[in-house]
């Protein structure tokens, strides 16, 4: 893991030094993973869209053929979530309980609207190595959200907090459903907030990612979650400095040779 870390740590500081960012670079490079942090987090909850059909679906308003219409409704929500996320990421104040709440609401507002931003009305449980793990109960949740907004207020925006808020708040497991897509938000709203890149848990991640999820309610270390999400981290920074460095070696380029005579 330390080796891990340091490379995060080099990389974030070659991603500081390139701010401030082209704006036209970062827009749509922002554009980019938008659509592919919609269609990892959707696909790991069995939304069958592929990345260029979710593509297709926010850019074009088209319709897939023979997708089901909740699939498509899930990636729109998911869209503006994450656009939101953005619109958060560039605010001062701490995250609240009402932004989880919003956020929640905007990932199943069109999917789901009869639970979009309550909290569940009913017993929640997950299959571990060790059996059952039932959630905390419906009438546990407002204590248990109160104390973690609370945290949150105080918490720095780092990789740690935005991994720890992860794992909290799916060990709430505040809504009937999308705590996973919600969690996955705030995650990327503290990422973007301490200026790192969101990152993706792809569909290739899903087994070691629930399965890391499900060994620490289990009752064991969530060691494996953390080295997951810091891999991520880590690709996730290699791509952004790839493409945000070849953009500004473009943008640095004269348009014609120095002494070069003009064509006619």
């Amino acid at each position: 893991m330390d080796d891990l870390l340091t490379s995060i740590a080099a990389k974030k500081k070659r991603l500081d030094e390139l701010r401030p960012l082209s704006a036209k670079a970062l827009a749509a490079l922002e554009h980019y993973y938008d659509i592919e942090l919609t269609y990892t987090s959707n696909a790991i909850e069995g939304n069958t869209l592929t990345q260029v059909e979710t593509s297709i679906v926010i850019e074009k308003g088209i319709t897939v053929s023979s997708k089901p219409l909740k699939d498509h409704l899930e990636a729109v929500d998911h869209y503006y979530a994450i656009r939101y996320v953005r619109e958060l990421a560039r605010q001062t104040a701490p995250v609240t309980e009402g932004d989880v709440r919003n956020l929640h609401k905007l990932v199943v507002q069109r999917s789901d609207p009869e639970i979009a931003g309550r909290y569940a009305d009913r017993v929640r449980y997950t299959p571990t190595e060790t059996g059952r793990y039932t959630f905390p109960s419906p009438a546990e949740i407002s204590a248990l959200m109160t104390d973690f907004a609370a945290w949150l207020r105080t918490a720095a925006n780092t990789a740690e907090t935005a991994f720890t808020a992860h794992r909290r708040l799916v060990d709430i497991h505040p809504f009937n459903d999308g705590n996973g897509r919600t969690a996955r938000l705030l995650m990327n709203l503290i990422l973007i907030r301490g200026g790192y890149p969101p990152i993706a848990v792809r569909p290739e991640d899903r087994l070691e990612y629930i399965r890391s999820l499900a060994q620490e309610q289990a009752g064991e270390r969530a060691d494996g979650f953390y080295q997951l999400l810091y891999k991520r981290l880590d690709a996730t920074l290699e791509q952004y400095l790839s493409a945000l460095e070849d953009t500004h070696r473009q943008e640095s380029r004269p348009d014609k040779p120095s002494g070069a005579n003009p064509k006619p």
